[in-house]
């Protein structure tokens, strides 16, 4: 398969959470580029289409994010510019 990223992803399996009007989800960052991020979430159907998403490990790295994809629990994302 070829490799569509500008970016190369790099492995991290980091707990953040998905941040959006008010309420918080717990999700892990699998991976992680410039661009973008792969994360897992106990029920997609829950996460909405733009949120910001905060890493648990320091509350100041903050990605506003775009659901690009889904499989099963796992959501793709591209990092867009703040509104």
């Amino acid at each position: 398969m070829d490799e569509k990223r500008r970016y190369p992803r790099t492995e991290i399996s980091e707990p953040a959470y998905i941040s959006s009007g008010g309420s918080v989800m717990h999700c892990v960052v699998a991976n992680i580029s410039q661009e973008g991020a792969a994360i897992d979430v106990d029920n997609p159907a829950f996460v909405p289409a733009c949120f910001r998403l905060v890493m648990a490990k320091d509350a100041s790295d903050v990605h506003h994010c775009r659901v690009i994809w889904t499989k099963k629990t796992r959501i793709g994302v591209m990092f867009v510019p703040p509104k």
